[in-house]
């Protein structure tokens, strides 16, 4: 079983920037791609961003192309999600997961995911 933990979250203004972090338990982690997800009120979980098991690759939704950054660090477990020039409709609870055995290298398909965190809340006031 594999625990993810996000952290980072916060109450910021718009043009503000956050670093979320995804905190690993397992080191098998490293092996596997990573997506973040978020889901604001009343709304259904969207896709974020994700990365490959190296970093070699990215995928990000067009809503937060040029003002997101997923990286993440195989020495500490751990994914991150640089969020610049935030914006009020940023504001969800985000949720990182592991992509699952076999499964397309960083989709924005939630069914590609198998373990997922608990969630960090992000809010963006105007």
């Amino acid at each position: 079983q594999v625990q993810l933990v996000e952290s980072g979250g916060g109450l910021v203004q718009a043009g503000d920037s956050l670093r979320l972090s995804c905190a690993a338990s397992s080191r098998a982690f490293n092996l596997y791609a990573v997506g973040w997800f978020r889901q604001a009120p009343g709304k259904e979980r969207e896709f974020v961003a994700a990365i490959v098991w190296n970093g070699g690759s990215t995928n990000y939704a067009d809503s937060v192309k040029g003002r997101f950054t997923i990286s993440r660090d195989n020495a500490k477990n751990t994914v991150y999600l640089q969020m610049n020039s935030l914006k009020p409709e940023d504001t969800a609870v985000y949720y990182c997961a592991r992509g699952r055995d076999g499964g397309f290298p960083a989709s924005h398909v939630p069914y590609e995911y198998t373990f997922w965190g608990q969630g960090t809340r992000v809010t963006v006031s105007s």
